[in-house]
């Protein structure tokens, strides 16, 4: 398996593999070419989303600055929107259904790292140094006509079904049902929403 293969597939992969790498920086230029485009050049910012996101349905709208990963495992639906300042480690699969609204300072992870630090970095070289260290991934899915409230951290590997409000501010670490309010650190759902 190559690297993102291992990525993809949640095992444990090197992130300074080169093909990785190359991804990594053509989103970083991609994202910086984004961030500074005029906020009326729309056409601007459609072309570079179309070049940075793996995929999207229609009326989709980001303000800038956006930051992501890799961009190429970020899919969408029709009908978003996400507010400024939102990070995207898509380092897996992040999908987003229809008629999300994400609102600003929302952090999206898909990595995560082994508790031990030798599990992390491996043995240290002979000057001291050590090699990039290892993740792994896991894959987030947000359903359809979902609020994601400003400053909400969502972890890998969570679902969040259809119809969900999240509160500002939650740290979601486990599954949220379809329609529910949930909110808190850690997020929990409060009430149906219906």
């Amino acid at each position: 398996m190559t690297e993102r293969e291992k990525m993809l597939a949640g095992d444990l992969y090197d992130c300074g593999d080169p093909e990785l790498l190359e991804q990594w920086h053509k989103a970083k230029d991609l994202m910086r070419d984004y961030n500074h485009t005029d906020s009326a050049d729309l056409q601007e910012k459609e072309r570079i989303l179309n070049e940075l996101l793996g995929g999207r349905g229609t009326n989709l709208w980001i303000t800038a600055p956006f930051y992501v990963d890799y961009g190429n495992n970020i899919y969408f639906g029709n009908n978003c929107e996400v507010n400024m300042n939102c990070t995207f480690l898509d380092d897996n699969e992040i999908r987003i259904g229809n008629n999300a609204l994400i609102a600003p300072n929302v952090q999206i992870y898909t990595a995560f790292h082994p508790t031990n630090a030798s599990d992390r970095f491996g043995e240290s070289k002979e000057d001291g140094s050590f090699e990039f260290c290892k993740t792994q991934t896991a894959p987030v899915v947000i359903g359809d006509n979902v609020w994601i409230g400003g400053g909400a951290i969502l972890m890998p590997g969570v679902t969040i079904g259809d119809n969900v409000v999240i509160g500002a501010g939650s740290v979601v670490t486990k599954d949220i049902p379809s329609d529910s309010i949930a909110y808190g650190a850690p997020c929990r759902v409060m009430r149906e929403n219906k």
